[in-house]
């Protein structure tokens, strides 16, 4: 007897039609919506992509939230969803405000560092994302911007888009370092020092051929494959 009550309480049927109906009209509100939200350009889209989703694994997976209410949910979100997005095509100002606008990171070579703060970036970050790109220097990169998608965009310096040695011919040289923080927020990082064998010394004699007296006084320093030393200095207040 217990083991039929069980069963009984599953509401096998019940839960299939719930999947089968949210799954269909989940497929159709996307199909509407179309590629731009599947996308997720920005914030919003983000977030209203994940709610819509949750209300329908919501519908779908659990048997004490009520079917009619939970569709009703379901639809208007879509409604405000397909709303704003009418409102954000036709209005830039409220773009402005719900997706916010991208923010340059580095301009013409340089980090600048407010930018940084206002987004709560650091440069493991920063780096990160551009070895997600292939851009293990940082010195190759003349504009970044961070997209209100969360993604990093790059434009390389003249140099770095030129044709490679491969097609003038030229001879190769293996790097002699792998690109590696250096200094990171006015602080010598150490354990990379020690791990490429360089020295406290070095680095502030690098430092004083730019006329730099205090390692306080960089921001961001970056060792490069043939030795040279790429430098960003603090920002003045």
């Amino acid at each position: 007897m217990d083991v039929a009550k069980a069963i009984s309480e599953i509401h096998v049927w019940e839960m299939t039609l719930r999947s089968v109906v949210t799954f269909v009209t989940l497929l159709l509100l996307t199909r509407i919506m179309g590629k731009k939200q599947l996308s997720q350009l920005s914030y919003f889209h983000y977030i209203t992509g994940i709610t819509i989703g949750s209300i329908a694994g919501e519908i779908s997976a659990q048997s004490e939230t009520h079917f009619i209410n939970g569709f009703i949910a379901l639809i208007w979100w879509f409604v405000f969803t397909m709303i704003m997005s009418y409102i954000l095509l036709k209005w830039k100002k409220a773009r402005k405000v719900l997706d916010d606008e991208p923010t340059i990171i580095i301009k013409e070579g340089k980090i600048l560092e407010r930018s940084l703060k206002s987004l709560r970036l650091h440069m493991d970050d920063v780096m990160m994302l551009l070895r997600e790109q292939c851009v293990f220097s940082i010195n190759d990169v003349d504009w970044a911007i961070m997209e209100n998608n969360g993604q990093l965009s790059i434009l390389k310096k003249t140099s770095q888009l030129e044709a490679t040695r491969q097609d003038v011919k030229a001879s190769s040289v293996e790097p002699q370092y792998f690109p590696t923080d250096i200094i990171a927020d006015g602080k010598l990082v150490y354990e990379n020092l020690q791990e490429l064998d360089l020295t406290e010394e070095w680095v502030l004699k690098k430092l004083r051929k730019k006329n730099i007296h205090d390692v306080k006084d960089v921001f961001y320093a970056q060792i490069q494959t043939d030795g040279s030393l790429f430098i960003d200095e603090r920002e003045k207040p």
